[in-house]
């Protein structure tokens, strides 16, 4: 099953989805923490490491 899905999708793609889970995540505690701002800009990266997945992806 997890041959399966790095064969279909790739490592890269896997580990890059795995890094952005984990920010947001990080960035919910450190909001919900009461460090408002540090929790929105740490939140802004998951958006934008999927937006440089997107443009950086081989054409097919």
């Amino acid at each position: 099953m997890i041959k399966d899905l790095i064969k279909r999708y790739g490592i890269w793609n896997i580990v890059m989805i795995l890094v952005v889970l984990v920010t947001i995540i990080v960035a919910e505690t450190i909001f919900l923490m009461g460090h408002k701002l540090s929790g929105i800009f740490i939140g802004l990266w998951a958006p934008t490491i999927l937006g440089f997945m997107n443009y950086f992806k081989p054409k097919e």
